[in-house]
């Protein structure tokens, strides 16, 4: 199989498809890659290393998709690259298509056969291709909130973690899974006061248990997150409903019952954000505020720490790729259950139920696409 990757051209986004040593895996078993020139420069992997891994280096991306039975990338594919998806193409990477009405009827269109990361499962029944990027999301999100908190950029002047005499910040998290564990660890590493709020028993014990009152939970009941908010600094949002667009968990008529200069980071924004007053931004311009409230709402926020981010998804990503590769998408998808929960599109059909039913469209059962 021919694989290409080509560059990021998503804004400030550094991260790329594949590292060298992906490269020298795929190559190893008899394939060929081909690599935008300068693709992994962001992230700290130079040309001539993918070069020494085997693969070819192209000057453009439309010989990239023009050329490649698998296109291979970390971002969903902008509207001048769906323009070159085809037919009988896999595409492999984050796609987060339930808010994205414009990117899935350019994926419809085309034909391409399109594999969601975010939506690939495992046995445990967690999402294997998403977890390293919550991970990297959770641990930034108390960083920018505290960035966005300083009076100069909007917030309320407040240190998270305090000075003697004076008290810590106030953090809640909403949801207590992979983003909102971290999130809960590094801001309460920084000092915070910090609440988790989560509507599962089990996790909110498990999370008990296993940080021995580093935070503190509580359930995420209306009641409650209304009463949190309130006084909270920062609210990180942090609830994922795989493959589906997230939930609204705070609504702007709540805004005024928080205070002036606190910050909402919402990490759920590539699934269309869990606050009413959400909308995506760019490392470029990450923050805005709305009827006094400050938002830090960008929608790649592991592009910042590029070359963390690179290995930890080349990392969980590299064995479904080869399984691609090794068996073409049928069989590979036939033979696991888990990858199969990532194909998203197929032949011009919806083949994830919750995107279909968040962009009220019709669909198909995904095992359906490997009889097409």
């Amino acid at each position: 199989m021919l694989i290409g990757c080509p560059k990021e051209i998503k804004n400030q986004e550094y991260r790329v498809g594949m590292m060298p040593a992906a490269v020298v895996e795929a190559v190893a078993y008899g394939h060929s890659v081909i690599i935008e020139k300068s693709a992994g420069a962001g992230a700290g992997f130079e040309d001539t290393a993918y070069l020494e891994a085997g693969a070819e280096i192209v000057d453009t991306a439309a010989e990239i998709f023009a050329r490649a039975d698998m296109v291979v990338k970390v971002k969903e594919p902008q509207p001048v690259e769906r323009k070159q998806l085809r037919e009988g193409q896999i595409l492999f990477t984050y796609l987060h298509l339930a808010p994205d009405a414009p990117q899935t009827n350019d994926l419809l269109a085309s034909g391409v056969t399109a594999i969601a990361y975010e939506t690939v499962t495992d046995r445990n029944g967690t999402l294997p291709l998403l977890a390293p990027m919550s991970e990297v999301a959770g641990k930034l999100a108390p960083q920018v909130g505290s960035w966005t908190l300083q009076k100069a950029n909007g917030g309320r002047g407040v240190l998270l973690g305090g000075v003697p005499g004076v008290a810590p910040g106030r953090v809640v998290v909403i949801g207590g899974g992979v983003v909102g564990t971290h999130a809960a660890r590094v801001a309460a590493g920084m000092g915070a006061d910090v609440t988790v709020l989560d509507m599962s028993l089990p996790r909110m014990r498990y999370l008990d248990d296993a940080f021995s009152g580093l935070f503190k939970t509580r359930y995420a009941s209306k009641d409650n997150t209304a009463a949190l908010i309130a006084d909270a600094d920062i609210v990180v949002g942090a609830v994922l409903i795989p493959g589906a667009a997230a939930p609204t968990l705070i609504s702007r008529a709540q805004l005024s019952t928080m205070k002036p200069g606190s910050v909402l980071v919402d990490v759920a924004i590539d699934q269309g954000g869990c606050f009413e007053t959400s909308k995506a931004t760019t490392h470029d311009d990450p923050i805005y505020e709305v009827d006094g409230i400050m938002h830090y709402c960008v929608a790649n926020m592991p592009g910042a720490v590029a070359r963390t981010s690179t290995i930890a998804l080349g990392n969980a990503t590299m064995p479904f790729m080869m399984a691609l590769a090794n068996k073409g998408w049928k069989q590979a998808c036939a033979d696991d259950i888990h990858l199969l929960n990532g194909l998203n599109t197929h032949q011009g059909k919806i083949t994830y139920a919750a995107v279909g039913k968040a962009l009220g469209m019709d669909f198909i059962d995904a095992e359906a696409a490997l009889k097409m």
